[in-house]
């Protein structure tokens, strides 16, 4: 038999349950959007959130840099164990193989397999208020090739991931 405190705890999750549908679709619909950020030169800043995105969500980087920094900060609230990330550049046909592989090492390796070749560049996780960063060689990349940026942290990749390119210097 239902009663007026049966109905208000329903009532109250289910409040609840449509506010998480409603942020996790905002968050997926944001993570499809193509930002591209300009970059000063040879370095970006990228932002993730407790949303499950990178904000841009596309660099183009000039391909007259010698070297390139990515620094990656967290500006959401929750902690690393709860809600952290990492920033790893890859190519766009290893991504879905790095991030199983990721989840696999877990978190004593920050998501990512030690010595895993397909990984270009990362960051350490961080959580809620960090910042970290990492400079990789650009010679490391190809001009015609497609390559993708994620965050491996466990169950992240599918909504955190972005696309790198190179692009002709101006």
């Amino acid at each position: 038999m239902l009663n007026d405190k049966s109905i208000n705890v329903g009532l109250h999750a289910g409040i609840i349950l449509a506010g998480f549908l409603l942020t996790l679709s905002a968050s997926f619909a944001c993570a499809q959007i193509s930002q591209t950020e300009p970059t000063t030169r040879c370095e970006v800043t990228v932002t993730s959130d407790d949303a499950y995105k990178f904000k841009p969500a596309h660099i183009d980087v000039a391909q007259d840099c010698k070297d390139f920094t990515v620094k990656l900060m967290h500006v959401g609230r929750l902690p690393k164990a709860a809600m952290g990330h990492n920033w790893v550049l890859v190519k766009k046909t290893d991504m879905t193989g790095v991030a199983t592989d990721g989840m696999a090492a877990g978190a004593q390796h920050d998501y990512i397999e030690p010595g895993d070749k397909r990984v270009i560049a990362a960051t350490s996780i961080i959580g809620g208020g960090q910042t970290t960063q990492v400079t990789f060689k650009l010679s490391l990349l190809q001009p015609n090739e497609t390559y993708a940026f994620l965050c491996t942290f466990g169950g992240h990749s599918p909504l955190m991931q972005g696309t790198l390119r190179l692009i002709s210097a101006q």
